[in-house]
């Protein structure tokens, strides 16, 4: 049975709260610079299988990871190329998420089983406070139904998830709507996977990056 979802100011009281649930094997959604994210511990096996039952997600199809701090990049990713710093330097905490080779210590479950993992540092204090308070990073896939329109709002995050989550922090409508920016950097020139918050241009003022690639006909 699913537990009854509470939806509560974010502040740092009910972060502690939504730490304490992550610490529990729970699911929560939380406010970020970006749009709305659901957040599980990753370490934890049952805590992800039920993010992936909320959403209605494939387990083939991995999650993204967020960190606090850019000391953390080690404990998700086996190596961090130039081109990762210099983007991380500009960008971070920002809308870029990250695609690296996956630390072999990271559940394979995160990632749909591909040896790749999509990591961002966002700009916003309530993630950040959920990953320092529980220690190790979380998952920051959207929070929605898989398919569904990114969440802009906590109101969203309700409609679309009824009463399964264990706690929404409601921290008001998203500054910026629109989803991260995807970059994988585990090629010689980090290609867009994702068009996002930050433009393609201000990318290339740091270094070399491709476009994405065709889509099949």
């Amino acid at each position: 049975m699913w537990p009854v979802m509470a939806v509560v100011p974010d502040n740092p009281s009910n972060r502690s709260v939504a730490a304490a649930l992550l610490r529990d094997s729970s699911v929560v959604a939380y406010p970020t610079d970006t749009v709305y994210g659901l957040g599980a511990a990753v370490y934890d096996r049952d805590a992800v299988l039920a993010l992936f039952a909320l959403k209605g997600r494939d387990r083939s199809q991995g999650v993204p990871v967020l960190i606090a701090a850019e000391s953390q990049l080690a404990e998700v990713a086996a190596e961090v190329p130039d081109a990762a710093l210099a983007l991380a330097e500009r960008f971070w905490p920002g809308a870029l998420t990250l695609i690296m080779r996956r630390n072999p210590r990271l559940p394979s479950l995160v990632t749909g089983g591909a040896d790749t993992v999509a990591v961002r540092l966002p700009d916003h204090p309530c993630p950040q406070a959920l990953v320092s308070a529980l220690g190790a990073p979380i998952t920051g896939t959207s929070a929605n139904r898989h398919g569904g329109p990114e969440p802009a709002s906590a109101e969203e995050v309700r409609r679309q998830l009824g009463e399964r989550l264990s706690l929404v922090l409601d921290g008001g409508p998203s500054a910026a709507a629109v989803p991260s920016t995807i970059v994988d950097v585990t090629s010689p020139t980090p290609r867009l996977v994702r068009a996002g918050a930050i433009p393609l241009e201000e990318l290339r003022a740091v270094c070399r990056v491709a476009e994405p690639d065709p889509r099949p006909a």
